[in-house]
């Protein structure tokens, strides 16, 4: 997977930008406020049709615009793609893969595929569940248009149910309707649980053997998926909860409820873990999700490091590099020293400033 060149027109601090980075390790760098991680936003927005931030898509143009446009030339598996996405305050987003609009934005998943780690990343192990369960919705979506196509199914449903419960607070004469509610979440809720879990269980046999490594094999880490309700059993558990969600306006069971547990030889990582343990599951967990794309692909998915080097110890820092040989990598630093410490070369630099990228051939 290689980005050839990245466009930029009204895109944040980015009036107009045209980047054709290397196949390898590709550094921005500068003071902070200057555009790096904007940069580093766009990319992802064209993998995952999301800013990694949330951003909605009026906060993404340019001060003063009325639209901004991403373009991109990406290589999967040897064969070009062009992918353009187009954001305008006073229309719906477009995405166009090789000059073809797409129907649905959700159809340019799976076209290209980035992994992005920043300093919040750090956090996903202490942070609420909705983060860990981003975390799966966002790979999976990458890697199987079919659990793409259920996930939008579900909550589609998911808000006309809940909708349905606050009105029959007043008016108990819709229980058909309801019914024909529940089947259909129970259908996609199945199934978005079981990809889950399976997701999970290959992911857990490579972030063991990553974690040991990093911690020189003091440590056993295991990851266990707690689905929302009972996996078989959903369609079930809705008609028995009915009660309770109509009293509270909205449904208590179902994949929306999924959790994640990280145990380090036993022990709960988020509550009695120390905060080095934490960051050091979270870095084996950004590791094993890159291997598990090359594994799935055939080919490593693009990696954008935003500003990760300064949270790491040396140890982690060195252990981080040493994985993304062979990857395409953009990363972000505010200065050079923490780079040129870690032994590792780039091969294109940038000097970021007020939105301006100037390539620094030192």
């Amino acid at each position: 997977m290689l980005v050839k060149s990245v466009s930029l027109i009204r895109y944040r601090s980015y009036s107009g930008l045209r980047m054709e980075p290397a196949p390898g390790i590709n550094l921005l760098y500068g003071d902070n406020a200057q555009g790096k991680t904007n940069l580093l936003e766009a990319v992802y927005l064209c993998a995952t049709a999301s800013s990694h931030r949330g951003a909605k898509d009026r906060e993404m143009i340019a001060f003063g615009s009325d639209e901004a446009h991403v373009r991109l030339e990406v290589e999967k598996q040897g064969i070009p793609t062009l992918i353009e996405f187009h954001l305008n305050r006073e229309k719906s987003r477009e995405a166009l893969v090789n000059g073809v609009p797409l129907r649905r934005i959700s159809e340019l998943l799976g076209h290209f595929h980035a992994v992005f780690f920043s300093p919040e990343d750090l956090k996903i192990i202490k942070s609420a569940p909705a983060e860990r369960r981003g975390f799966l919705n966002v790979e999976l979506c990458q890697l199987d248009g079919a659990y793409t196509r259920d996930l939008l199914d579900y909550k589609r449903t998911l808000t006309q149910r809940n909708a349905l419960l606050k009105e029959m607070k007043n008016d108990r004469d819709f229980t058909a309707l309801l019914d024909a509610y529940d089947q259909r979440l129970a259908a996609s809720g199945e199934r978005l649980m079981q990809a889950r879990l399976v997701f999970t269980e290959e992911l857990e046999e490579i972030v063991r053997r990553i974690h040991r490594d990093l911690t020189g094999g003091q440590e056993d880490l295991r990851i266990r998926y707690v689905p929302g309700t009972e996996m078989g059993r959903m369609e079930e558990k809705l008609f028995l909860s009915r009660d309770r969600d109509i009293y509270q306006g909205s449904t208590s069971v179902g994949p929306q409820r999924d959790e994640m547990e990280f145990m380090i030889n036993g022990t709960d990582v988020k509550h009695f873990g120390s905060q080095g343990q934490q960051r050091t599951t979270a870095l084996s967990m950004k590791l094993a999700e890159i291997e598990l794309v090359r594994r799935k692909l055939g080919e490593p998915p693009v990696l954008l490091l935003d500003d990760v080097l300064s949270e790491l110890d040396a140890g982690r820092r060195e252990k981080l590099l040493g994985h993304i040989s062979g990857i395409q990598t953009f990363l972000t630093c505010t200065g050079l020293d923490d780079f040129v410490r870690s032994q590792v070369q780039a091969d294109k630099k940038w000097k970021v400033t007020k939105g301006t990228l100037t390539e620094d051939d030192t």
